[in-house]
């Protein structure tokens, strides 16, 4: 017999009564084109068929079947079949449709090409709609069953459709199949939204509580499908995160200036990295402030912890409750952090000893003012504190009981700035004396570091570095004065001055430069700072043009110094006299050496220089400091002396106002100023330190021992103590300074690599993370562009690869990649800046740029698995192909962390995809799982952009690494082409 169609085939096997495979054999001899059903829509005829009457025929639904089991049909197509069929009153029929998605809805498959593997996506989104249809219909006889008083057919229909609704959305496999589906028909999805939606009104007067609580579960599992990605568990075994204390101990001692914005957007990075809790990510944060108060030293650097805790911390909270999700709940996990803060009784008792005051009171109450905090909560936390420092050690002796607390003082300063900067706005001319009097308020005792302190840590400290510069630019010269507006002129000059050097030594240079404005005149202070001020890490030359002025003026002050008994003030041009004052000097110690000068002239002198105003000595001691470090050991010794003699105060009746606070600052300066040169020299001055603390930090390396051991022992001791204190900060920075970021990081990866003991490489990777914070983007470049590469490509080093140094290593290059490329748009700290940035044409050179045709290089990025010549050698691939097309125009490939990254990839592609394996295809593994870990919620991380689209078919090949939610992340599922690629990785799971 002639068969025209598929139609009368199947209707001849029917007539016939053929076995399923009698029909199989017979449909083969009449349509011998070879596997072409689905073009033929064999499923779609048979269930046609079968469904004609009000019940299924069972032969054609046996064939339906067959063809199912020995694959003549796709999962797809039966499942659109099906998705067609809409005559819900014929139970029957649905529930011999129901019976048909029970053999395969759990265990589906596609092995075709990724236009099919799409397909397979949505004629299972269609299915889950005809299923949400089916229930919905189910339910709503149910309802009327009960109403006739028969519900017990209703029941079985309605437990049948949610039976294979949970079956089939149970599979992670299914719903990362729907999860590409929603992404390609959005109005699909809005759909089975509604669906979903009339159901839950329907089954909500459902009395069988089993059948509602397996209909709620389905639409929980339904409702999770967008979300897949996001969900982290968080970890709530540990108490302890290091590496956010360690980013809060640098922040507080080395960052005070730093914005705010970025402070939190580094904290927010370290909580989704490490999954950390809300309320136990508060609690570190205080604990962390609680350490850097207790351990800060005396004076400058107390009060800046002092500002950083009590003013700063508060604002980064206020951010971060942004960033999280309802205010209520942020609120909660806050009070949450200070219940569990308050059992800490023996850190908030020695807390409170050191700063003389309850701590936590004055904690809680910002907190309060900010709204971090409800009222009711504050009140109640104060009330528990309070309960509890009556049991504590004696808080006040007799002495210091009168002393005001830092915390308070620090408080009051806040608004003090904000009134002073308000007083600078004026018009100097005006009221100088005015003025001087408040200047001179701002010198007396400690105020005015409380004052740079608070401003520092609200952010105010350019604004007021500015009014400074302005103030000290405009007393420099005037014109016709007489000697009172000469003296209160030259006192605004000097004091501007000193607390402007003050500012750039506490809180770096960085916070004095103004923004380049092209054609504006640099104001003279600025020129001084950045051509003659010495600054750690900064040589000078002491023979540079700007030590040598005009030599008439030169001549003028030398004579001046020399001759007259002291400092004439009137029409004094200040500006002149500080850039002359350097050559003058060395006419002067030229003179003296050579026999013309005896000592008691010098003394005149430099009695002279630092008798009226003290920036002149301050200039004077800044080239005295650059000409001996250009000198040999013996022939230091009269600029010593020189130096010695000016930092000295001068004991006269004829000094201007404020001489003896405006010497004090002029001490602190000379001191930081010479500490470098005394240090290389091993000299001693001894600076007359009235009412100054001594310089912090300073001089932390042990002599005479190699700098790597020092490394290797105060990395070991960190590693022991579990966290990072303010000293080892310092010391970790030192370190970096001087071996350089590749001997820095090479030499603490060699570290961790050593470390055999879970618990011990992950608390390493933790607190490395925290150091490398102290230049994150420079250790990134290092180690993802050298370190890593070198250990993957060198077979000899693979053994130091394995588990658990290697997977330690994984996260933490994951964790620096991440935090490098979210930050890397933005700008490099004031603390990063003073390091010697590594040059961009290092990685150029390390990395050549393959100068591709575009529409070559369009071919490369669009490249998939289907695309066999692209694929013939992992290694023959260019760069521009681990791009996808999306971000062909995005990426800029000149910048260095796109170029390590874009490598990185493309050497983890190539190492997939060779033949050979060993703990380096493990290392990739790890690295790439905890690359998924980390995602940033609901979407794909920027970092994973870089990956060849190719190396997700290496990738699923691994074991560990072949789950469904693994390709969803690793996919650009934004683009149709990121969508194929993983519709065809999953569907083949």
């Amino acid at each position: 017999m002639k068969v025209v169609n598929l139609k009368q085939a199947i209707l001849q096997a029917w007539k016939e009564r053929w076995s399923d495979y009698q029909w199989a054999i017979n449909m083969k001899k009449f349509f011998p084109k070879g596997a072409t059903w689905d073009i033929l829509n064999l499923a779609d005829a048979l269930l046609e068929q079968a469904m004609i009457g009000p019940s299924p025929n069972p032969l054609i639904l046996s064939y339906l079947k067959y063809a199912i089991s020995s694959q003549m049909v796709s999962y797809s197509s039966v499942l659109t079949a099906i998705s067609k069929f809409d005559d819900f009153s014929r139970d029957l029929c649905v529930q011999a449709l129901l019976d048909i998605m029970d053999m395969f809805c759990d265990r589906l498959s596609c092995h075709g090409k990724a236009e099919e593997c799409i397909g397979l996506c949505r004629a299972l989104l269609s299915a889950l709609h005809w299923l949400l249809r089916c229930t919905a219909a189910s339910a709503e006889r149910l309802r009327e069953g009960l109403e006739a008083g028969t519900p017990a057919a209703g029941e079985k229909q309605l437990a049948m459709c949610l039976q294979r609704l949970e079956k089939t959305l149970s599979s992670t496999k299914n719903r990362a199949l729907l999860h590409i589906a929603k992404l390609e028909e959005a109005s699909s999805w809005t759909a089975i939204e509604h669906s979903l939606l009339k159901l839950g009104e329907i089954l909500a007067n459902l009395s069988n509580p089993q059948l509602r609580s397996q209909a709620e579960q389905c639409g929980t599992l339904i409702r999770s499908i967008p979300t897949m990605l996001s969900v982290h568990a968080e970890q709530m075994h540990k108490t302890g995160f290091p590496t956010v204390h360690a980013v809060i101990l640098l922040e507080g001692t080395m960052n005070l200036t730093g914005e705010t914005q970025s402070l939190v957007e580094q904290l927010t990075m370290v909580k989704r990295m490490q999954h950390i809790p809300t309320p136990l990510f508060v609690l570190e944060i205080w604990k962390a402030c609680f350490v850097g108060l207790i351990e800060s030293p005396e004076g400058t650097e107390e009060l800046k912890w002092t500002a950083f805790t009590f003013l700063k911390i508060p604002q980064v909270l206020v951010k971060l409750k942004k960033y999280s999700h309802g205010d209520k709940d942020f609120t909660e996990d806050v009070n949450c952090a200070f219940e569990f803060l308050l059992k800490l009784t023996p850190l908030l008792d020695k807390a409170d000893q050191r700063c003389n005051c309850d701590c936590t009171n004055f904690l809680l109450q910002e907190c309060g003012k900010q709204g971090l905090l409800s009222e009711a909560s504050v009140n109640n936390l104060m009330a528990k504190r309070k309960a509890d420092r009556e049991h504590a050690p004696q808080q006040k002796s007799g002495e210091n009981a009168n002393i005001q607390p830092n915390i308070q003082l620090i408080l009051r300063a806040e608004p003090t700035v904000t009134n002073i900067l308000k007083t600078m706005d004026a018009d100097h001319s005006k009221s100088p004396e005015g003025l001087l009097g408040v200047l001179g308020h701002m010198l007396s005792g400690k105020s005015l570091d409380l004052l740079l302190a608070a401003a520092a840590a609200t952010g105010k400290l350019k604004s007021f570095a500015r009014k400074f510069i302005n103030l000290n630019e405009f007393t420099t010269y005037g014109s016709e004065e007489s000697t009172k507006p000469a003296s209160v002129r030259a006192l605004l000059f000097d004091i501007s001055f000193l607390m402007l050097c003050h500012v750039a030594q506490t809180y770096g240079s960085e916070v004095i430069l103004s923004e380049s404005r092209t054609g504006a005149e640099v104001p003279f202070f600025e020129t001084w700072m950045q051509t003659c001020m010495p600054e750690e890490g900064k040589i000078l030359n002491p023979d540079h043009p700007c030590f040598r002025p005009d030599s008439t003026k030169v001549e003028s002050l030398v004579a001046l110094l020399n001759n007259s008994s002291e400092m004439k003030l009137v029409q004094m041009k200040w500006h002149e006299a500080c850039l002359s004052i350097s050559a003058a000097i060395l006419e002067i110690l030229n003179a003296w050496e050579n026999g013309v000068l005896a000592f008691e002239s010098i003394q005149k002198i430099t009695d002279n220089i630092k008798g009226k105003v003290c920036s002149l000595a301050v200039c004077a001691v800044a080239w005295l400091v650059a000409h001996v470090r250009m000198l040999g050991l013996d022939e230091r010794e009269k600029s010593l002396q020189m130096i010695r003699q000016l930092a000295g105060p001068l004991f006269s009746e004829n000094t201007l106002q404020f001489y003896n606070e405006r010497v004090v600052i002029m001490n602190s300066i000379l001191e930081r100023m010479c500490a470098d040169v005394l240090q290389q020299t091993a000299t001693q001055i001894k600076f007359p330190s009235t009412g100054v603390d001594t310089m912090p930090y300073w001089n932390l390396l042990p002599p005479k021992r190699p700098i790597k051991e020092v490394l290797t022992d105060i990395f070991a001791k960190v590693l022991e103590k579990g966290w990072v204190d303010s000293r080892s900060i310092h010391i970790f920075d030192t370190l970096l300074h001087m071996g350089g970021v590749y001997w820095f990081c090479n030499n603490l990866i060699k570290e961790l690599l050593k470390e055999t003991r879970k618990e011990h490489t992950l608390r390493a990777v933790e607190l490395l993370y925290s150091i490398f914070c102290l230049d994150m983007q420079q250790v990134t470049l290092v180690l993802l562009g050298h370190i890593l590469p070198g250990l993957l490509t060198d077979s000899s080093k693979w053994h130091s690869l394995m588990d658990p140094p290697g997977t330690a290593l994984a996260k933490l290059a994951v964790w620096c990649a991440l935090s490098s490329y979210s930050s890397h748009k933005g700008q490099a700290s004031t603390r990063q800046k003073k390091r010697h940035r590594e040059d961009i044409e290092d990685y150029i050179s390390l990395f050549p740029l393959d100068d591709v045709q575009p529409s070559k290089l369009m071919r490369l990025l669009s490249s998939n698995e289907d695309d066999a010549n692209i694929l013939s050698s992992p290694t023959d691939r260019s760069m521009s192909s681990s791009l996808s097309a999306s971000q062909l125009h995005t990426v800029n490939m000149r910048d260095p962390l796109n170029r390590v990254l874009a490598n990185l990839f493309l050497l983890i592609s190539s190492i997939l995809g060779s033949r050979t394996a060993g703990p380096h295809t493990q290392f990739v593994q790890w690295f790439m799982e905890e690359c998924v870990d980390c995602l940033e919620q609901g979407g794909r991380g920027s970092v994973l952009q870089f990956m060849p689209f190719t190396t997700v078919s290496e990738l699923v090949k691994v074991s560990a690494m072949s789950s469904p939610k693994v390709v969803l992340a690793i996919t650009d599922l934004s683009l149709p082409l990121g969508r194929q690629v993983a519709a065809k990785a999953i569907a083949a799971l």
